[in-house]
């Protein structure tokens, strides 16, 4: 087992420096503090993670890299994210075997070779916490507009494939919201009906009832506007598929009418634990 941990993470433009980042999105902060401490103890040879904000129109992006280097202004939202550098290393091995396993599933993989490229604020935000010290290889994938959730969903489940049979430790991370209907006003929470619709997700995942997650997830992303339409949670999903984990709840929290939530999905519970199926969860 090389798939050493999922995550669910978010990347509020207002937490890009937590020295502003607001009283009400502390909890989240928090989160992200403690999920680092997680990534550090397990001393990963790789994050994999697909960003909301790096969307593609047509074909699944694979950032093959080999060195992350450059300084962002976000276009979205100049005045919070600005003359941001970030430097990490890359996995271009590892990022080549992801874009031959897509294409040999018939999928339209790209392999983005491109020290030049910008990093958006759904790749440097999360990992401003989760790596600090820039000192893990990172391989970033897009969402693709013309690829459905099944797609999504699918391509998710060929990344899942190799990055169990690699013999790298690797984590794979999906950054964005669930209820994504934006409205002005960065205290402002989603409304009654899509936080409840929010519940209900993390209640599925955190029971490990993952193919309920999935079956809800279609009607779920219209009535919520979940983020990039559901597809990264389709990925993570997809990802996941097949093993039982233990789960860890860090916080939810708002941005502008979106809900936010931090997850951890570890795999390894379930091969300490393989005599008995039981699952337990550890809530926040």
């Amino acid at each position: 087992m090389t798939l050493e941990l999922g995550m669910l993470v978010p990347h509020t433009p207002r937490m890009c420096f937590e020295d502003q980042a607001p009283e009400f999105q502390k909890e989240l902060v928090e989160g992200m503090h403690k999920t680092a401490k997680v990534i550090e103890s397990i001393q990963p040879d790789a994050i994999v993670l697909i960003s909301c904000h790096w969307m593609s129109s047509f074909h699944h992006f694979v950032d093959a890299t080999p060195e992350h280097k450059g300084v962002l202004t976000a276009f979205e939202c100049p005045e919070l994210i600005s003359d941001v550098p970030y430097h990490y290393p890359g996995d271009e091995q590892l990022a080549t075997e992801l874009v031959e396993a897509g294409k040999a599933a018939g999928l339209p993989i790209v392999k983005v070779n491109d020290p030049t490229y910008v990093w958006d604020y759904g790749t440097v935000v999360p990992l401003r916490y989760l790596v600090p010290n820039g000192d893990i290889p990172i391989i970033d994938l897009s969402v693709t507009w013309a690829a459905n959730l099944e797609e999504t969903y699918f391509w998710g489940k060929q990344v899942g494939k190799v990055l169990r049979e690699s013999n790298k430790r690797v984590i794979f991370g999906s950054s964005g919201a669930l209820a994504h209907n934006l409205v002005r006003g960065p205290e402002a929470m989603p409304t009654l009906a899509e936080q409840a619709l929010d519940r209900q997700f993390i209640e599925y995942v955190s029971n490990n009832d993952l193919q309920s997650a999935w079956n809800m997830l279609s009607q779920y992303a219209k009535t919520a506007g979940v983020e990039s339409g559901g597809r990264h949670l389709a990925m993570l999903l997809g990802v996941l598929e097949g093993d039982h984990y233990k789960i860890q709840n860090y916080g939810y929290g708002q941005s502008s009418g979106s809900g936010n939530v931090i997850m951890t999905f570890d795999p390894q519970y379930s091969k300490l634990n393989s005599s008995n199926p039981s699952q337990t969860v550890e809530a926040k």
